[in-house]
């Protein structure tokens, strides 16, 4: 069960990550990150951070999967850094002040937390 709970967190992981390569790209998505503070194309500071965070969303990805037992070990310790990561984020997205961003990345992140609570308590 973990295992699956593991890859689900991954799978979810992907989204917001794909979003930030597109907009890092410099698709016009800026209202769905950073609270919607720039509803086009984010400037290019901004977008070499879209680019940090869709990192670390891989990054944390692999601390879940390893948790599992699924990736490399190593990674294991930053498992619950990555829970705590997730947890703010979901909190921060469910804050949001852009409409678009709260309604598509709060359902997906509560899943993430969901999926990261069952890799870290099963």
């Amino acid at each position: 069960m973990t295992q699956f709970l593991a890859y689900a967190y991954a799978g979810l992981a992907t989204l917001p990550a794909v979003m930030h390569l597109a907009v890092a790209a410099g698709c016009p998505l800026g209202r769905l990150t950073v609270g919607g503070r720039f509803p086009g194309r984010l400037p290019p500071l901004w977008r070499g951070l879209a680019l940090v965070q869709a990192a670390l969303l891989g990054g944390m990805a692999g601390a879940v999967l390893a948790r599992a037992g699924v990736a490399a070990a190593p990674l294991a310790p930053l498992f619950w850094p990555a829970l705590a990561l997730t947890l703010l984020s979901l909190v921060a997205n469910a804050a949001s002040p852009s409409r678009p961003e709260r309604l598509l990345w709060t359902p997906i992140l509560f899943l993430m937390t969901a999926a990261a609570l069952g890799v870290g308590f099963l």
